[in-house]
């Protein structure tokens, strides 16, 4: 039996998964009890972060030398293939820890600095390597002279509990996440609560989805245990198919037992004994790091039938697809998964009353299932003291674009987008460098020393821009970076949170070449069953690529057309918001809509002027020769495809207006800057 006591459920799956003789007959330990505990180490450990981010970055072949490195020097180490710790900017990432040492973790680790590396550090001496800091712990010794990781600017002004083991433990080791507490909650809530009362409990958290739609997760909880039916299901969604976020996969990457342990307890809140989780076949490390993972499980008895002889029964499924844009949608998930064609259905009825087969289901995405084992354990009082007013806890962000450090952040709700572009993210770039001083000098408002002041903080002139992912369409200004990640203060200024991208622009962007980017992306990604998406995209698409190129001849009927264009965007994007079937075809015009509200002037420079600022469409682009710099050396002019320039050699050259078709051939042939965009 499952103890009741909160405090004895580490010790029972002590007990009963790692050291049972019975359970060891078949499943031997993967690491000494001492590795496991996370605490001590009799002998060095060498983590390296081989998530994808990881590998893109090098990690395996910083990960072969190293251990070609312990094999030729004879050297018994633990190497472990690890995850990400959130600061992918750095990677990559390798984590040392020698025996009564503090655990170091040492940044842009290739494979030819990992001789070097080890020469040093197994002989207890610090290398000349980039150090992102040591990891503080009350019974081991620290390294003098090294900083805390927690001080590092990107880690030190979040507040990690859903990352609190990503980068820590070994992903495919239930005994590493056991041995950190994990699986404590759920023997904890099948032994101690009822479903109703799992319900209740998230119900008083306050958790919302964190899929972009913020509903109460709770209340969708008990409408599926409340539904009267023999079958129920449930659907963990991490398809992420929402480009610039994949904070999802880097969790699962890195901690794939907290989704396992968060689907076996909402599975049991709503009576499902059945979960699917729905995964893109691309994401291949996360679905070989998961299926490992439920493999573990269900070997250890923490999966199946009866589990630890409490009458509980669940079942978890990896379904992999195809990446799908509109499988962010609950009822194209659902119909995926029945091998049906991923199209959405009307609601009512909802899928916590009829989804799969006709069946009670509850679709929920990685995150917001990754805060109900956290809200089990410590209780929802702990859980609802993070955040405001209505939104509570944390949210994980996807940090990229323009900035000193991009990755995966984990930040309270309530935090201000200028502290996470300025303090976790490290600023935006312009002319000088990175910028996030605070500039008060000469200001009548400055705050006075020990007074906080944050509207004073720089934000240089080439910021333009944070965006909250494409699902969204939402754009954070410069002046709205004093607003907080909250769901209705986002809502006042007609943003939405999103799913979790937090992509920062500069002046070298384009807002109507991303708008066309946007809109490109939902006609390719529309499911094509309600006319206003499968149309109404595939026009607005048509009238911004008529705004970003100029027309073959110029003359006043395609200019009239293309104002014409340009008149109806307002109106067919209201009409596509509010007559089609689903949230992702109603939030496809997000993008231009904003754009048009945030960057007119951008649009007006396209569409009066044919001139893009930020030289990126093109087609608008007027390429002249410098006549000064020009030395008459013919490479732009054997290059150009069209005979659009004109000249002798050793005389300076003429481009043809009339016929040039602005490819840039001889911008990317001349040697003396002499080819200027205008």
């Amino acid at each position: 039996m499952i103890p009741e006591k909160g405090s004895d459920k580490k010790e029972f799956l002590v007990n009963k998964v790692l050291l049972d003789p019975e359970r060891d007959k078949n499943t031997s330990l993967r690491k000494p009890l001492s590795y496991i505990s996370g605490e001590r180490v009799n002998k060095p450990l060498i983590y390296v972060g081989m998530a994808t981010c990881g590998r893109v970055a090098g990690a395996e072949s910083t990960f072969s030398a190293i251990r070609e490195y312990l094999k030729d020097h004879d050297t018994d180490a633990e190497l472990i293939e690890g995850g990400c710790n959130g600061l992918c900017s750095e990677e990559p990432l390798v984590d040392i820890q020698l025996p009564g040492k503090n655990r170091l973790s040492f940044s842009r680790v290739y494979a030819s600095g990992v001789e070097s590396l080890l020469d040093e550090i197994l002989n207890d001496n610090l290398p000349e390597l980039d150090i992102v800091g040591q990891y503080e712990n009350q019974i081991l010794r620290k390294w003098d002279g090294v900083p805390l990781i927690g001080d590092h600017p990107f880690f030190k002004n979040q507040e990690r509990v859903l990352l609190e083991h990503c980068g820590l433990l070994d992903p495919v080791s239930v005994e590493s996440y056991i041995a950190k507490g994990g699986y404590c909650a759920f023997t904890d809530t099948i032994s101690k609560y009822t479903p109703a009362q799992v319900c209740e409990e998230i119900t008083k958290s306050g958790l919302r989805g964190r899929g972009g739609g913020g509903y109460p997760t709770g209340r969708k909880l008990s409408a599926a245990l409340n539904s009267v039916s023999e079958q129920k299901f449930l659907v963990c969604n991490a398809v992420e198919s929402d480009p610039g976020s994949y904070m999802n996969r880097a969790i699962i990457e890195s901690n794939p037992h907290r989704l396992i342990e968060s689907v076996l307890i909402t599975s049991y809140a709503i009576g499902a004994t059945r979960a699917y989780i729905f995964i893109r076949e691309e994401f291949s490390l996360a679905v070989q790091r998961l299926e490992e993972s439920i493999e573990q499980a269900r070997n250890y008895g923490l999966i199946g039938h009866n589990i630890f002889d409490s009458g509980v029964n669940i079942n978890i499924v990896v379904k992999r697809g195809a990446r799908a844009f509109v499988c962010g949608e609950e009822t194209a998930l659902n119909n995926s998964i029945e091998g049906k064609r991923a199209m959405p259905v009307s609601k009512p009825p909802y899928p916590a009353e009829r989804g799969l087969w006709d069946k009670p289901t509850i679709v929920n995405n990685v995150e917001t299932l990754f805060n109900i084992p956290l809200i089990m354990y410590k209780g929802p009082d702990w859980f609802a003291a993070t955040g405001n007013g209505d939104s509570k806890g944390t949210k994980l962000f996807t940090i990229s674009g323009s900035i000193r450090h991009y990755g995966t952040a984990e930040v309270p709700m309530g935090i201000k987008f200028r502290e996470i572009l300025l303090d976790i993210a490290g600023g935006i770039k312009d002319k000088e460098g990175f910028k996030n001083s605070i500039n008060t000098e000469g200001d009548d408002n400055a705050a006075t020393p020990g007074e906080s002041n944050d509207k004073k903080e720089d934000i240089p002139g080439n910021f333009k821009a944070v965006v909250l992912g494409i699902n969204s369409g939402s754009y954070i200004t410069k002046d709205h970076l004093d607003t907080r990640v909250s769901f209705g203060e986002l809502e006042k200024i007609g943003a939405a949170l999103g799913s979790g991208a937090f992509v920062v622009l500069d002046r070298g962007v384009c807002m109507v070449d991303l708008a066309k980017y946007f809109t490109a992306f939902f006609k390719r990604e529309s499911c094509g069953k309600c006319i206003p998406c499968r149309e109404g995209t595939a026009r607005m698409l048509e009238i911004m690529e008529n705004v970003t190129r100029r027309p073959a001849e110029n003359n006043s009927f395609q200019t009239l057309e293309r104002f014409k264009g340009v008149m109806q965007l307002r109106s067919l994007a209201g009409v596509i918001s509010e007559t089609s079937l689903c949230s992702l075809g109603k939030s496809s015009p997000n993008p231009i809509l904003n754009t048009l509200k945030y960057f007119k002037e951008e649009f007006d420079a396209h569409i009066f002027e044919r001139r893009c600022d930020a030289n990126v469409c093109t087609d608008l682009r007027i390429y002249t020769i410098d006549v000064d710099a020009c030395t008459g050396c013919t490479a732009c002019f054997k290059k150009c495809p069209v005979d659009a320039i004109i000249g002798s050699p050793r005389y300076p050259h003429f481009i043809v207006q009339d016929k040039c078709i602005a490819c840039g051939s001889c911008y990317d042939a001349c040697k003396f800057n002499a080819v200027i965009i205008k």
